[in-house]
């Protein structure tokens, strides 16, 4: 039967690889080949010359600027924020290139579906929007954060725990799960779909009939494929806009 010709791998063997030398697999190749791409392309752009019409890569960097002002910075910390700009497309590039990588054939395995990527740019994300409400606001930034404008006396304390665990400890564990599980989840959906279209396109004579129903998961896998290539910027869309909000409301109480 089909269920004994089809056994979905171990999920260890989908997430992990052989590391080609020590604590350097294929998560560590994409992560590196992630920021190296984004480097060398705003590398060339800049080497145009800016008397001329943008063109090719240097039109792709401008795009990616004006998007990153114009759709996070202008829209949740305005003109105040422009100086983030480079922090946040850096961050923004650097997590779709991470992305991407789980629809390209032979790596197929998104950096950010492993734990340490996301967690250790959550924490980086938390460790400036903190460091930077306290350059601005003091040691005003802790009440200002525990206790927002007009919360009455006798809430205090209830408010106070809940602002505390909400802003200080669930920020960067929210940021973590909500990249690391939504990647995660497409690539395993990748992987089931493809082996179920490989375990019908191959099955034994017996099960012949079977053959043709092989369109049905594979239609799914190129849908699911399209729908990761949006995933794949959404996912990066969203945590970079959720830094920009966390480190505007750190600038700025009234935020």
């Amino acid at each position: 039967m089909i269920a004994e010709s089809f056994s979905f791998p171990e999920i260890n063997s989908i997430l992990r690889w052989q590391d080609f030398f020590t604590s350097f697999n294929k998560i560590a190749l994409i992560a590196v080949a992630a920021a190296l791409i984004g480097i060398v392309v705003f590398l060339l752009a800049g080497r145009k010359d800016p008397m001329v019409a943008p063109k090719g890569v240097r039109n792709l960097a401008e795009t990616s600027v004006e998007f990153i002002e114009n759709g996070i910075v202008m829209q949740t910390m305005g003109k105040d924020g422009l100086g983030w700009t480079p922090f946040l497309l850096s961050l923004f590039i650097f997590i779709y290139l991470c992305n991407v990588p789980g629809i390209i054939p032979l790596l197929q395995m998104p950096a950010t579906a492993r734990m340490a990527i996301p967690m250790f740019l959550a924490l980086l994300v938390w460790v400036i929007y903190n460091g930077v409400g306290f350059k601005h606001q003091g040691i005003k930034y802790l009440t200002n954060t525990i206790w927002p404008p007009g919360v009455p006396v006798a809430l205090k304390p209830l408010v106070g725990v809940i602002e505390f665990i909400s802003n200080i400890i669930v920020r960067p564990f929210s940021l973590t799960v909500r990249l690391f599980a939504n990647m995660l989840a497409g690539h395993i959906l990748l992987v089931t779909f493809a082996l179920l279209t490989q375990s019908l396109i191959t099955a034994e004579t017996m099960q012949a009939f079977l053959k043709p129903m092989a369109v049905l998961p594979f239609f799914m896998l190129v849908f699911l494929t399209a729908f990761e290539v949006l995933v794949a910027f959404l996912q990066a869309y969203i945590f970079t806009i959720l830094t920009a909000v966390y480190i505007g409301g750190s600038t700025h109480p009234e935020h």
